[in-house]
């Protein structure tokens, strides 16, 4: 007798370092389980690169969260795991190499630059030159500080008892990131 197919998760955190693929796959996951893309990182920014107050930020993340029965949210945020795990069906962490990240952190950033790319409408934030090569707030250092703790962090996580309800899915390439997503497009 075969096994029943998995359940189609209904909401998905996708979790990853700084520029791992992480927005990519929610919003294409979001597209083909026909969900709506919850992105952490418009909730957190304001113009002029200022953070929202963290009464703030948690407050606009649940109510987010809670005005729809279904979201693929894209983001991290330590600070928010009671709240966005609270009711989340499925983590999805995107665990690329450490030099394919790095790769696509700096290809990324070009592109931004050139196109002059606003990262999230209406804040005004783009990335430069100074900021993204020279400056303390650069999102590549802060990918280089990272990537090895969030990594560490999140082994942790998927083994700790209190998340044992969690599928936790890890994806560390190309080919699996694919084949995860034609997974889900079948339950979708």
């Amino acid at each position: 007798m075969n096994a029943p197919p998995p359940r189609k998760p209904e909401r998905i955190n996708v979790i990853g370092t700084s520029a791992s693929g992480k927005t990519t796959l929610a919003y294409r996951l979001a597209e083909v389980l026909d969900l709506p893309v919850i992105e952490m990182d418009r909730l957190q920014w304001r113009p002029n690169w200022q953070m929202a107050p963290d009464e703030t930020f948690l407050a606009e993340l649940s109510a987010a969260l809670d005005a729809t029965p279904g979201w693929v949210l894209d983001g991290n945020y330590h600070r928010t795991r009671e709240i966005k795990w609270r009711n989340v069906d499925m983590i999805v962490w995107v665990d690329t190499s450490f030099w394919r990240t790095l790769r696509q952190a700096v290809s990324r950033a070009i592109r931004r630059i050139r196109a002059q790319e606003e990262l999230w409408p209406g804040t005004g934030n783009r990335e430069s030159l100074r900021r993204t090569f020279f400056s303390r707030d650069s999102v590549l250092l802060w990918m280089l500080k990272t990537w090895r703790s969030h990594r560490r962090r999140y082994e942790t996580v998927m083994q700790a008892p209190r998340y044992a309800h969690i599928r936790f899915v890890r994806l560390r390439n190309r080919r699996e990131v694919e084949s995860f997503i034609e997974l889900m497009a079948r339950q979708g």
